[in-house]
């Protein structure tokens, strides 16, 4: 009983980001920014980009994509960054039965896992489609939903221009924005855009840092 409980300490003290310790969103004019649908290949990019300006920022991650490039989800967590689950085939999950969707979840848990060492403690649906019994089927697997403030749409937008104003009229103190590491504009611009919303004093912290220590709680959606 002694080793569990050391272990699960061990892992959970892993698993949180190095900024959650140094900054304080009661304090200061917070928001995160989070990534869906990887790793891909321009993750590296973005996390190189992240790390020069001194930035966090919150992964969710597909299973899949986890198989394929495994040491990128571990780069992510290396870096200080939060991860999350976004399921194993990007489906949308309202629309399967039960056991098709804790498989969907569990798979990519034990994906997740196995390339980092963490299991993550929070999940997105992908397109944002869930409902009662999703978030009741999350809670079973001790996972805590997570949406977003606002989404760029820049996977439909795919111009660096459109997608840095996207992003500047979505923040907020506080607030979750939804992009994608898979779309290269949104890369690309990424400098730019960490410039300007460092600019206007946004510190850029993890979705748990966000939280403030209150989340994120297993069958609970955030914001």
């Amino acid at each position: 009983m002694v080793f569990h409980a050391l272990l699960a300490v061990t892992l959970a003290m892993t698993s949180l980001p190095a900024q959650a310790t140094t900054v304080d969103c009661a304090r200061v004019k917070c928001l995160a920014l989070t990534f869906d649908d990887g790793p891909g290949p321009n993750t590296p990019a973005l996390l190189k980009t992240l790390k020069q300006a001194g930035a966090k920022a919150t992964f969710f991650l597909v299973g899949k994509q986890v198989e394929k490039r495994p040491q990128v989800a571990r780069q992510e967590l290396a870096e200080g960054h939060a991860i999350g689950n976004h399921t194993y085939s990007h489906a949308s999950l309202p629309s399967l039965s039960d056991e098709q969707i804790l498989d969907e979840i569990k798979t990519t848990q034990s994906a997740i896992q196995q390339a980092t060492g963490v299991r993550p403690t929070m999940f997105r649906p992908p397109y944002g489609e869930t409902d009662d019994r999703v978030l009741g089927l999350a809670d079973e697997l001790d996972l805590a939903q997570v949406l977003w403030t606002g989404t760029t749409l820049d996977w439909k937008l795919r111009d660096t221009k459109k997608i840095k104003a996207a992003v500047l009229r979505l923040a907020k103190r506080d607030g979750m924005i939804l992009m994608h590491d898979v779309v290269p504009a949104t890369v690309k611009v990424m400098p730019e855009i960490l410039k300007e919303l460092k600019k206007r004093g946004y510190h850029l912290v993890t979705v748990p840092t966000l939280l403030r220590g209150k989340g994120p709680k297993p069958g609970v959606s955030y914001p």
